[in-house]
């Protein structure tokens, strides 16, 4: 038996991934909040703590093919991974907490990580590319992109394998065409 968590409400709902093949996808509808979520049956092996079960998911995110790229988000401290996939306007980033409204947000320990710290706008330049622009969002600790923080309402646009970081947590993005060629 695996269980997934309601995105909106935190319930778990539990189901038998044995009637499933790999790479199905699944719709599911929250009991408690009414919410309908998808999944894609990745194959692993199954986990005990919430943050396998977490990274599981993100992983099955990421070959969901995002079009319009993704974020690498790596907590320093306990090296964990997740993998969030970006969407054409903005991709408001922090750290998740229930209840929270962002759209990018990532579970983290990490103090130093606000609710609503940075936002990154996808968007498409004259040529019809994508465009990534990362700007910090009045956040405590700052956003760096390398070693230099975003100033107040500085846009910075960034490319694939730009590392930036959210206090003790680094954030790599990888844009849609790098995603497609190691497909």
């Amino acid at each position: 038996m695996k269980r997934v968590r309601c995105p909106k409400c935190d319930n778990y709902i539990t189901f038998d991934e044995t009637k499933y093949e790999a790479g199905q996808s699944l719709v599911f509808k929250c009991d408690q909040c009414g919410r309908e979520f998808g999944i894609r049956i990745g194959v692993s092996k199954l986990r005990n703590t919430q943050k396998d079960e977490n990274a599981e998911l993100n992983s099955e995110s990421q070959m969901q093919n995002s079009e319009c790229g993704s974020i690498v988000v790596i907590e320093n401290v306990f090296h964990f991974k997740q993998i969030l996939p970006l969407r054409m306007g903005n991709n408001v980033i922090g750290r998740y907490q229930k209840g929270n409204p962002i759209n990018t947000a990532f579970e983290t320990v990490d103090p130093s990580v606000d609710l609503n710290h940075c936002t990154i706008n996808v968007s498409r330049d004259k040529g019809g590319g994508l465009r990534y622009t990362l700007m910090d969002n009045n956040s405590n600790t700052g956003t760096f992109v390398g070693d230099v923080e975003l100033q107040p309402r500085e846009r910075r646009i960034i490319e694939d394998g730009t590392l930036f970081t959210l206090g003790a947590t680094s954030i790599i993005l990888r844009t849609a065409d790098v995603e497609e060629d190691h497909s």
